[in-house]
């Protein structure tokens, strides 16, 4: 290494000198193969999950029904976004974005090897350390790059780019990995397949932390800080032994389902009180304030957007496994063509598409749609994922091809939508609590992957064309209820596009 790239590597306010991977710091590269290997082990688990779930014990899976098996998808993934929001504050107030990426995929790993044997127990335990490990990683990592840079780095958007490659890179190899040892040799081989990625993550990380400099490293810690987090461990401690004693005693039924429904109480509280209070606070201007009422527009439509989207690993998997004649593309890949391969689509159509939608919006200049617009677009193409599925529902043996154009669209309204939304709230947030509005598009997410998973648990309820039928219909008339907004939110966003 010269002697530039090593001071850059030593000091991340001189790293403009470091061009180590494809012009960007060294340590990029042991961020951006930290992730790929994170994702890979999120999406390759998620996309047996509800499958294994669902299985029968001949088979070897659990044999829940899928209104049991959909209150737990939903109520994990839910988990998974909204654990990141004390994670994130862990980091920056205790033990730094450091640590805690490092204890994150070490708990994710674990998640992952104890899903591997199989014991109902296990299973649980396995899911709640990967909610762990994912809120400590998840959003710290992505903290990480962009200490590697200085503000006026103008290689800093870029680099973020080529780490969301990372990303889509590792969820698109996983579910074709994960799934083939899963659904052709045994459930528990493709949950041990995720374990061992995780594991080639953490390895690759640790050797290359002498790339990071100080990125990560620093954590404003108080004492008050401190007696808050005991304060708080203390209480889940309680509130599990009283969970515990409640369960043993049979005064109050303990499952899945109840507990998802509480969850689900919980969550939509949170939202209510978090929203008041923004509401209510008071030394605010006039223009913020307008701006917080832009926000909650946009997230109850970011809520429905993954409510819909998110149905990729629950819905529409069991679609794939169900109703879809898989035999048909028997010819790719390794001989017999498998509902979890599905999963990779996705991130195979943002690869192929990404550079596209950021020329368009170049191209388009002063006609380029704003952000109200694209979430409007992002909605109408979900909706219309669901809307085409809708005739052909009803068959057991659906062409392949019906579930690809459905996985198109989604990405296509993906990509207007998510990016846009993380620009947005940026943009929108008043400079002192950029953080918190961060948190509520996490918190979007988090609401609908929770509204996905409960969907999944009706898929043998309701006749499919009607619950397509209804998902669809939402997407779209909020899509078009936004483009009724259009000129009420320019003026809430003042001069925010």
């Amino acid at each position: 290494m010269s002697p530039d790239a090593q001071a850059a590597t030593a000091d991340p306010t001189i790293a403009r000198w470091d061009r180590s991977f494809f012009g960007h710091p060294r340590g990029l590269a042991t961020l951006f193969f930290t992730e790929m290997w994170e994702r890979f082990s999120y999406y390759g688990m998620r996309a047996l999950l509800i499958l294994f779930m669902t299985a029968t014990v001949q088979h070897g899976g659990l044999g829940f029904p899928v209104s049991k098996a959909g209150a737990i998808y939903g109520l994990y993934t839910s988990l998974v976004y909204i654990v990141g929001l004390p994670g994130g504050w862990l980091a920056d107030r205790i033990v730094g974005q450091r640590r805690a990426v490092l204890w994150g995929g070490i708990f994710i790993a674990a998640g992952h090897f104890t899903m591997a044997i199989p014991v109902i127990e296990m299973f649980y335990l396995g899911l709640g350390l990967i909610v762990i490990g994912t809120g400590l990683l998840k959003p710290n990592i992505s903290t990480m790059v962009g200490s590697l840079y200085t503000e006026q780095d103008a290689r800093r958007d870029g680099g973020f780019s080529i780490f969301y490659m990372g990303i889509n890179i590792g969820a698109m190899i996983s579910p074709l990995v994960c799934g083939y040892l899963g659904e052709n040799i045994n459930w528990h081989y493709g949950f041990l397949s995720a374990g061992v990625g995780m594991t080639l993550g953490l390895i690759q990380y640790v050797l290359g932390m002498k790339y990071l400099g100080t990125a990560g490293t620093r954590a404003n810690r108080t004492f008050e800080d401190t007696r808050l987090l005991k304060r708080s461990i203390a209480v889940a401690a309680l509130v599990i032994a009283a969970g515990i004693g409640v369960a043993m005693t049979g005064a109050i039924e303990i499952s899945a389902n109840s507990i998802s429904n509480a969850f689900g109480v919980i969550l939509a509280a949170v939202c209510v009180v978090f929203f008041a209070w923004l509401f209510n606070a008071k030394g605010y201007t006039t223009v913020e304030k307008k701006r917080f009422r832009a926000i909650i527009v946009l997230f109850i439509a970011s809520t429905l957007f993954w409510s819909a989207f998110e149905q990729a690993g629950s819905t529409l998997n069991l679609f794939a496994e169900r109703n879809t004649n898989l035999h048909a593309w028997d010819f790719a890949l390794w001989g017999l063509f498998r509902a979890s391969y599905f999963q990779s689509l996705n991130s195979v159509f943002i690869i192929a598409l990404a550079p596209f939608f950021a020329w368009l919006w170049i191209r388009l200049k002063k006609s380029e749609p704003s952000s109200t617009g694209k979430f409007s677009i992002g909605l109408l193409f979900v909706g219309l994922g669901f809307a085409i599925l809708i005739p052909v529902a009803t068959g057991a043996s659906v062409s392949p091809w019906w579930l690809t154009l459905t996985y198109l669209l989604h990405t296509i309204g993906e990509l207007c939508l998510s990016p846009v939304g993380l620009s947005a709230m940026t943009k929108l947030a008043p400079a002192r609590m950029v953080g918190l509005i961060m948190g509520v598009w996490f918190l979007s997410m988090s609401v609908g992957d929770y509204i996905g998973g409960r969907l999944a648990s009706v898929y043998e309820t309701f006749p499919l064309p009607t619950l397509f039928g209804i998902v669809a219909a939402f997407c779209i008339v909020v899509a078009a209820g936004l483009l009724l907004l259009l000129k009420p939110m320019r003026e809430l966003m003042g001069g925010v596009n």
